[in-house]
């Protein structure tokens, strides 16, 4: 179980909406709309609390609170700037594992959000090609999706 320390500094357990599935934690973890925003963002370079707030447009209290807590949570590491005057945050490796989660949401985003035609941004590779569309695979190679899989619990 993830703990954070509470604002008197004791430390406090995080409740966990369905402690046996690992979608509803990683959400209780890191699924409201700024923190994924936040994660997002420093996926593209941001580091400094100013570059976010700009990046965003978030309140400087919520993203207080945001970077608070995926520092917390092991998302993003809190380091001081070279210049030795600033904090800095960088993903760690727990962070950047959530890249696959973003480009998802952004390829079901280019699906589904925008009109046929309508303008947005694309992420392309080193060469300027557009990722190719996720897919997720069963061990044999084929596709998977909600008619070939299920839940099961792990002892």
């Amino acid at each position: 179980m993830v703990s954070n320390s509470n604002s008197s500094g004791g430390v406090v357990a995080e409740s966990w909406t369905d402690p046996d599935c690992p979608v509803a934690r990683t959400l209780d973890l890191v699924g409201d709309r700024w923190s994924l925003l936040v994660v997002r963002d420093a996926m593209d370079g941001a580091r400094s609390f100013t570059d976010f707030q700009q990046r965003t447009g978030i309140a400087r209290n919520i993203l207080t609170d945001r970077l608070r807590r995926l520092t917390g949570r092991g998302v993003l590491d809190r380091r001081t700037a070279p210049s030795g005057r600033r904090p800095v945050y960088v993903l760690t490796p727990a962070g950047r594992d959530l890249f696959t989660v973003i480009v998802a949401l952004r390829q079901w985003g280019e699906r589904h959000a925008f009109a046929a035609g309508e303008a947005h941004s694309l992420l392309v590779d080193d060469h300027g090609v557009p990722l190719p569309p996720l897919q997720a695979v069963g061990a044999d190679g084929t596709r998977a999706d909600v008619d070939t899989t299920s839940v099961r619990k792990v002892p």
